[in-house]
């Protein structure tokens, strides 16, 4: 049997690609379109928002456009890869197939890990404002009831875990669509407010107040905020037509990000002054109470809420099946491949759930220092993602075009401009790489994920040496 590094393997023969045959393919594209925009869209835009404003200035614009260009390019060449070869395992299969059963094996658990953790502050997150408002609620409670209602959701079947993405996503594209349509009618005079600067940014600083250095750090505010569409090539194994649904659903989730994103964040540029610390610190509070809209705060906690269960939702989702793709390839116990009667890999789902209960534990019980170094540690994994991705569909493409070529049915989407684009999105990662280098925050977050990256590796190697012993 030929091995994934072997020349003569046509990529629909490598371990994990192609349909997951025990998985159900209850997903329809809109459940893959707006479980991407919910993904993508959460507390980082409506929290962290603020933060590369006021890093940058108005100019966070332009770091916006950079961050927004580079993750256009790395999912077009994602979906090219999932629309040839749909499977739960997704950049992992696609990893193990360009460059060899180490990087599978790398994307998969270092990905698993990252979501991990991050379930673990979604919830602690929902926890601590739920308390806010209901102060006799302890914060356990709360996070027991989002843990057992969402991994409720997860194991009865992908149908219905595809629902209520869906309507998770939709009440945020909601939040997003009102946001700006207050926004627009405020810089058009239609709602008069005062204490606006409304581009009246000579006065404080001109565009770019902080440079060329401004825009650079606003670049590493913001590049990870689109973090999550990734989840529809995952996703796509259990569309009903994977190679058509997800061609259709990237075609204009990447857009739409682009839209809400950058547009939610030029309404904010015009009006609060990016020297403002206090509006910047909630800058969607601050633009709706600008309005008059005097119940703005609670509002978007709701919808902060919302997005923190829509996230944590779509990530046991993730978790789940990435960790059922490593079971099938031999890289995660056996057991994680058992599929309930709805065709749910509960095992997976379960094991996920429980570590995300355990990363809760984490924040609320570790000291600070080692809860950081472990949050350091997924803080850029999805940099080391990114990257492998462009690499793979570098090597893997010529392959794809070669099985469409021998099948007599053509690929249903492209990466363009291929290889060069492929070779100057691969350029700008490495130049963001080096730009995190030099920034003392993110340095210290890829030297973390570095490390894991090695202890991962050292995983890898003592278990081929086990097996070869065996």
């Amino acid at each position: 049997m030929s091995t994934p590094t072997d020349p003569g393997t046509t990529a629909s023969e490598q371990p994990g690609a192609g349909h997951d045959t025990q998985l159900a393919h209850g997903l329809r594209t809109r459940h893959l379109t707006m479980m991407g925009l919910g993904s993508a869209i959460g507390a980082g835009l409506f929290l962290g928002a603020g933060v590369g404003v006021a890093t940058a200035g108005p100019a966070v614009l332009v770091s916006y456009a950079i961050a927004g260009a580079l993750v256009v390019l790395v999912m077009r060449m994602l979906a090219e890869m999932a629309s040839a070869l749909p499977a739960s395992g997704s950049f992992s299969v696609y990893a193990e197939a360009a460059l060899g059963r180490w990087a599978g094996f790398l994307l998969g658990w270092l990905y698993w890990f990252t979501l991990i953790m991050v379930l673990g502050v979604e919830v602690t997150g929902v926890a601590g404002i739920v308390s806010g408002w209901w102060p006799d609620v302890p914060q356990w409670v709360v996070a027991a009831v989002v843990v057992l209602v969402l991994g409720g959701i997860n194991l009865v079947g992908v149908r219905q875990f595809g629902e209520s993405e869906f309507w998770f996503a939709a009440i945020k594209v909601a939040a997003i669509l009102a946001f700006l349509v207050v926004g627009v009618l405020i810089v058009v005079g239609v709602i008069p407010v005062s204490g606006s600067v409304l581009g009246d940014w000579a006065a404080h600083g001109g565009f770019a107040p902080a440079g060329w250095a401004g825009i650079a750090a606003g670049l590493l505010t913001v590049v990870f905020a689109f973090g999550g569409i990734e989840i529809v090539a995952i996703a796509a194994a259990e569309a009903r037509d994977p190679r058509t649904a997800v061609a259709r659903a990237t075609r204009t989730i990447v857009w739409r990000i682009l839209l809400f994103y950058v547009g939610s964040v030029a309404i904010i540029v015009a009006l609060i002054a990016w020297d403002d610390a206090a509006r910047l610190a909630s800058p969607f509070v601050s633009v709706l109470q600008m309005a008059g809209f005097e119940g703005g705060a609670r509002l978007m906690e709701v919808v902060v809420v919302l997005a923190l269960l829509s996230a944590f939702n779509a990530n046991v989702y993730g978790t789940s099946r990435m960790l059922f793709s490593l079971g099938q390839r031999d890289d995660a116990p056996p057991a994680t491949t058992r599929v309930s009667r709805r065709e749910v890999p509960w095992v997976a789902v379960l094991v996920s759930v429980f570590f995300g209960v355990v990363a809760v534990g984490l924040n609320w019980l570790l000291p600070a220092q080692i809860l950081t170094i472990l949050l350091n540690a997924v803080g850029s994994a999805l940099f080391v993602v990114w990257l492998l991705i462009t690499v793979s569909q570098l090597r893997l493409r010529p392959r794809l075009e070669a099985d469409a070529a021998r099948s007599g049915e053509p690929m249903r989407l492209r990466m363009w401009g291929y290889p060069y684009l492929t070779w100057v999105t691969l350029a700008g990662l490495v130049a963001l790489a080096g730009l995190m280098l030099s920034d003392p925050a993110a340095r210290a977050q890829l030297v973390a994920t570095g490390g894991l990256v090695v202890v991962i590796l050292a995983v890898y190697a003592v278990t081929r040496r086990v097996r070869a012993a065996r």
